[in-house]
């Protein structure tokens, strides 16, 4: 059994599915890997390094395709590769369906099993395999030494001789795994940080981490029973909004994580809202590719609104991708390793297996 993988288009993706050492370990299982030549060399890998570990290196992406029993990619195939992909083939990645649907319909027509780890259970047999876990860290550390990089003053309180500076205020909007990493990245370089999430239950992770909790009296369960947040209510919105007003005076830098798995991102900054902002502050929003937490948002922009910098990131991960692609592809090894059967000699679609199920993409 063959496993494949092909280069990305690196203009707009330059994380890599297959390290060395993920290759290495595919190959310890008793599998071949196979990859298009040049595969890694933008990220300063070259062919030798795969080779040498017996990764064989094909011409092209059309005969890594053709020989492949599995293929591994970051982002969902183009039209001209879903062509090439044999029937029957298995497809890992983050294949993000609900942007993608005519691409996914036909890969199923062609009778391929997509597996979109972006799906997978919140379970303690799935942690090794959590892509948004192990992205969203690194854009949650990313996001505060950006900000810190945007903003025109210092971060931490500093006591000199010509006079106290005051510490720089960081709210977080989401305090999931992004959101988490992004208060203690900033209390690390020394500003004060405030956090709020819809899920109560995140109330002491984020005090764990030294960051105070603006909490939004509620009856509501806001949590999923896979963890993720719900979409709120339209009198939970009213009372965040009365909440934020107070919040958004005080604080310099705000960072916007607040994602909904399979919906566009909660609109929760609203224009009046950003301009009660001082003059000088941030806002850095990380859920701009699915539509933005605040108003004035636009991915892959900076927009300046009364002095105040909003921050539409794009691609963020390509400004990490040699750590990104390092944990992404550690990920991708132990989903695989849960798929393929040692004793069968081949990979094996058992949807009993909760992580199997659960990730597997079907018609409609």
């Amino acid at each position: 059994m063959i496993v494949g993988s092909i280069k990305e288009n690196t203009s707009l993706e330059k994380r890599i599915s297959l390290t060395p050492d993920s290759a290495k370990s595919i190959i310890g299982l008793g599998l071949k890997v196979c990859v298009e030549k040049g595969y890694a060399l933008h990220l300063g890998i070259n062919d030798k390094e795969y080779s040498d570990i017996g990764v064989e290196i094909k011409s092209s992406s059309k005969e890594v395709l053709n020989s492949s029993d599995l293929i591994i990619k970051v982002n969902c195939p183009l039209d001209e590769e879903i062509k090439i992909l044999k029937d029957n083939t298995i497809l890992i990645g983050m294949l993000n369906p609900s942007k993608n649907i005519n691409q996914i319909n036909k890969i199923i027509d062609k009778k391929i099993k997509p597996f979109s780890l972006e799906f997978l259970p919140r379970i303690t047999r799935a942690q090794s395999m959590d892509v948004l876990s192990s992205q969203s860290n690194l854009a949650g550390y990313r996001a505060v030494v950006d900000c810190v990089a945007e903003f025109e003053k210092a971060v931490p309180m500093m006591m000199t001789a010509a006079g106290t500076v005051p510490a720089a205020k960081v709210l977080v909007i989401g305090a999931g795994v992004a959101g988490l990493q992004a208060i203690a990245t900033a209390k690390r370089l020394g500003a004060i940080v405030s956090a709020t999430d819809v899920r109560t239950a995140s109330k002491e992770q984020v005090e764990s981490l030294g960051g105070k909790f603006l909490t939004v009296e509620q009856n509501e369960d806001m949590e999923t029973a896979g963890g993720y947040a719900k979409e709120v209510s339209d009198e939970y919105k009213k009372k965040q909004a009365e909440m934020m007003k107070e919040a958004l005076k005080k604080n310099d830098i705000v960072i916007c994580t607040a994602l909904i798995p399979g919906k566009p991102a909660p609109r929760i900054l609203t224009e009046d809202l950003v301009k009660l902002m001082k003059p000088g502050s941030i806002v850095y929003d990380l859920a701009a590719e699915q539509g933005g937490n605040s108003a004035f948002s636009e991915s892959g922009k900076i927009n300046s609104v009364n002095g105040i910098k909003i921050i539409g990131v794009k691609n963020l991960m390509n400004s990490l991708p040699l750590t990104a692609s390092s944990l992404y592809a550690k990920n991708l090894f132990s989903f695989v390793r849960n798929l393929y059967s040692k004793e069968r000699g081949d990979f094996n679609i058992n949807l009993e297996d909760e992580i199997i199920d659960k990730s597997l993409i079907k018609k409609n």
